[in-house]
């Protein structure tokens, strides 16, 4: 046990996380010249297109420095804030974490909010500068930065080019000699923490868990804790390239088990196996539950599709624990799930993965987030969708939820960006320089301003170099209204949303232009109108697609002109009576790029 060592890779999004990963299991020999390819840990098709890492990747390497073999079990993270919780399960698996940084970018905000996480659960830091083969590459100024963020010593940083393999060798001794080996008593009962799962769609769910003492041997009685289930271990293994079964998992091991299980409500993420006969006295702490952001309501395209949609959806909590879902019902769009996620891309990926490996074909309505509404008879009410807001004459007052926003940023965009933060009702807390030419901003915002477009606006006016992070702070009280949208005067209850009073009118009339573009025409005319309460505020048309009646008549009497056209139009009145409107997906999503 005393040659094991469990680590974690950290940093903010494009950092060369998965390039130094690629480049550890190439120096200790884990992976053949022949299996060999770029971001070998992320192995799905949407990280790989996307140059990102979407789920924490677990894999076991042999290092043998001097004749000695030392176990390193290495957990790749993603960098992105919206999947920050990924990265909190495999810190609370690990003893030590690389906090690397990027040689030409600095420090960014996503690397101080991870290595918070990782000081929280006392894990052991070794810094480590990458890219430094970069032309750009600022090695100097960057170890500044890093012994002003960490308070080490100069020498403790290593500096690497996980693309050409520069300093790796370093690297690996750094976690042998700087990390250290698991602590837990193997004789001990068993007790395990579950950091991530699976679905097998022949074997059933797949746990991926790490034993703090004791062990487990294939064909054993384990129990669940939080479930209260038991099962026989059919099969238990290491996490190499592939799973590799072995007879028995030790204490500081991370590993995998199967046992046949086909309900995904009997595996949760942060819960402990032990033993039937020889159960632990406690259970692993430091597991958080998850609190979602943004809410969205996913609806499948066909009615009938909706426990199909269901277990999809409960198949891909399992591989990714941030995703919460209830049933909920909309009167323009039928039967489907309120889904809540960590923000505006984690939406974007779940959609896609159900499209992709579960091939659901599904329409996501406007995103909002949840609110706390008063009502004039004192009870306080949870409103995750607009539709559920009571009468305005009910209501005493509204609270909307708060984040306290890090940017990091050159100083020359500070101007853009303090008018972008003010424009979303932004309060500036604290500006730190941390260098002469980079500063941190620390600015209060309603996280329903920055649901839609902030993180895509904050990128563009910063030329890509601001890096924004942002965690809850509380609740404060807001003028907000509903804004319904309504085709042919029939209210749409998937496309209302609510927004503060002053931002109404231009929002609404915004909304109206953007959905006359998608809407397709129809044989009669169809009225897209915005309203509060009972006020219309705006209004568009789409025009009718009119057929030429009179083409026919080629001469003759006015009247017969006139009779035709007569009959066309009581024919269109008819038909917009009992017309329905099909509001296209790129309707739903045509909010996300309202630049209000």
């Amino acid at each position: 046990m005393k040659n094991i060592r469990n680590f974690c890779i950290i940093a903010h999004i494009d950092h060369g996380k998965s390039t130094l990963a690629d480049r550890l299991l190439q120096w200790t020999d884990t992976i053949s010249e022949r299996d060999s390819r770029e971001q070998v840990l992320d192995d799905m098709d949407l990280e790989r297109e996307r140059g990102i890492t979407i789920k924490s990747h677990a894999i076991q390497m042999n290092f043998k420095p001097e004749g000695q073999e030392y176990i390193l079990n290495l957990i790749d993270t993603p960098g992105h804030v919206d999947f920050s919780y990924e990265v909190s399960r495999a810190i609370a698996a690990c003893e030590g974490a690389l906090l690397v940084v990027d040689a030409t970018q600095g420090i960014q905000a996503q690397t101080i909010s991870n290595l918070y996480l990782a000081i929280e659960h006392n894990l052991a830091i070794i810094p480590v500068i990458n890219k430094i083969d970069m032309d750009a590459a600022m090695v100097e100024e960057v170890k500044d930065q890093v012994i002003d963020l960490l308070g080490c010593d100069r020498e403790e940083i290593l500096s690497v080019s996980a693309k050409t393999g520069q300093g790796v060798d370093e690297v690996l001794h750094a976690i042998i000699t700087r990390i250290p080996a698991p602590a837990g008593d193997p004789e001990a009962p068993l007790q395990a923490v579950i950091f991530d799962s699976l679905f097998n769609p022949f074997r059933g769910i797949v746990a991926y868990f790490r034993i703090f003492q004791g062990s487990v041997n294939k064909g054993d009685h384990v129990k669940f804790v939080a479930t209260g289930m038991d099962y026989h271990a059919d099969e238990v293994g290491i996490l190499r390239l592939k799973p590799e079964p072995r007879n028995t998992v030790q204490t500081g091991d991370v590993g995998y088990i199967i046992s046949g299980i086909k309900n995904s409500k009997e595996v949760q993420v942060g819960d402990t196996i032990t033993h039937v006969e020889k159960p632990c006295s406690t259970i692993v702490e430091g597991f958080r539950g998850v609190k979602p952001m943004v809410f969205a309501g996913i609806y499948p395209t066909d009615a009938d599709d909706y426990e199909e949609l269901r277990d999809s959806l409960e198949k891909l909590r399992l591989n990714d624990a941030s995703l919460t879902f209830e049933p909920e019902a909309s009167a323009a769009l039928g039967f489907g799930f309120r889904c809540g996620f960590l923000g505006l891309l984690h939406m974007e990926i779940i959609q896609e993965r159900l499209d992709r490996e579960f091939d659901m074909d599904v329409i996501t309505t406007v995103p909002n987030v949840s609110y706390k509404v008063y009502t004039t008879k004192g009870e306080m009410l949870d409103v995750y969708n607009p539709s559920g807001l009571p009468e305005p004459n009910y209501i005493d007052k509204i609270e909307e939820p708060c984040i306290t926003a890090n940017i990091i940023t050159k100083s020359e965009y500070i101007g853009p960006i303090m008018t972008l933060c003010i424009g979303k009702r932004g309060v500036l807390k604290n500006q730190v320089y941390i260098t002469t030419d980079r500063i941190e901003l620390t600015v209060e915002l309603p996280l329903g301003e920055i649901v839609f477009d902030f993180y895509d606006r904050l990128k563009s006016i910063s030329k890509g170099y601001a890096s924004f992070d942002y965690y809850p702070s509380g609740w404060q009280t807001a003028d907000l209204v509903k804004l319904d949208i309504l085709l042919n005067g029939d209210v749409v209850d998937a496309l209302s949303s609510l927004i503060t009073r002053n931002n109404a009118y231009d929002f609404g009339r915004k909304f109206c232009e953007k959905l006359k573009e998608y809407i397709p025409r129809q044989q009669y005319e169809v009225a897209i109108q915005a309203a509060i309460g009972a006020k219309i505020i705006a209004r568009e048309t789409v025009k009718a697609v009119r057929k030429d009646v009179t083409a026919k008549c080629y001469g003759g009497d006015i009247t017969r002109k006139r009779k035709l056209l007569e009959k066309q139009k009581k024919g269109k009145k008819r038909m917009r009576q009992i017309g329905n409107v099909e509001v296209p997906q790129k309707a739903f999503l045509a909010v996300l790029k309202l630049d209000t």
